[in-house]
């Protein structure tokens, strides 16, 4: 992993009402992970000058429909905010926006995000008892997301180092994170989107994910 580097603050100067003036992130978590899974990142983002949240939600056991209202909730109930999601986490933030537009949201980064569906997560579905694995949360991850919410921009950092557990149990065609194949994180509409050398989990952890990430919710594209 990279070592850390000094991320920008915020811009302060941002007129009132712009993405560049928001200063809270919504984090939220992916499939089988905590809440605590986000810590690191979202101090990250701490250095950076944002206000941090965290939102959790039962991935397996626990319905879709409720994680999304929750998330919506969160965000109508608070101020103007960027959100961060990993993988599932972002089909999450996503979901919101579609479901509910007027949510006062920046801009949106999504952690190897399988938009256009999972192919892991169809392979699993199969078998019963591999469908397990997935809970309540297997339509989505399946379906991905068919098109992108109006209004607002969304961004993509991908991972390219093939380890984890995916990998073994299906095929990923062409580059993937070990969980993730890159071709299943792009879809048309995305304002940017960026690769870079990390696993599906080691996205959490990574130093150039985060500053990629402040890039993108203060200047909507990612620094190359």
């Amino acid at each position: 992993m990279a070592a850390d580097r000094a991320l920008p603050e915020p811009s302060a100067g941002g007129p009132a009402g712009t993405p560049a003036a928001v200063r809270r992130v919504v984090l939220v978590h992916g499939l089988w992970m905590p809440p605590l899974a986000m810590h690191r990142f979202a101090s990250r983002l701490g250095a950076a000058g944002y206000d941090t949240a965290i939102v959790g939600y039962r991935s397996i056991v626990g319905s879709t429909e409720a994680a999304v209202g929750r998330l919506r909730e969160r965000l109508r109930d608070g101020p103007p905010s960027h959100v961060v999601g990993h993988s599932l986490g972002g089909l999450m933030a996503l979901e919101a926006l579609r479901a509910e537009p007027s949510l006062p949201v920046g801009r949106v980064v999504c952690l190897g995000t399988p938009l256009c569906g999972s192919g892991v997560a169809q392979v699993l579905s199969r078998r019963v008892l591999t469908a397990l694995y997935l809970g309540r949360s297997a339509a989505l991850l399946r379906a991905g997301c068919a098109v992108l919410p109006a209004g607002v921009e969304v961004g993509m950092v991908a991972g390219d180092r093939p380890r984890g557990l995916g990998a073994l149990v299906a095929r990923l065609d062409g580059a993937h994170d070990g969980t993730v194949s890159i071709g299943e994180t792009r879809l048309p509409g995305l304002a940017d989107h960026l690769v870079i050398d990390a696993s599906h989990s080691g996205l959490l952890f990574s130093a150039d994910a985060a500053r990629q990430a402040v890039a993108f919710l203060r200047h909507g594209r990612f620094q190359r």
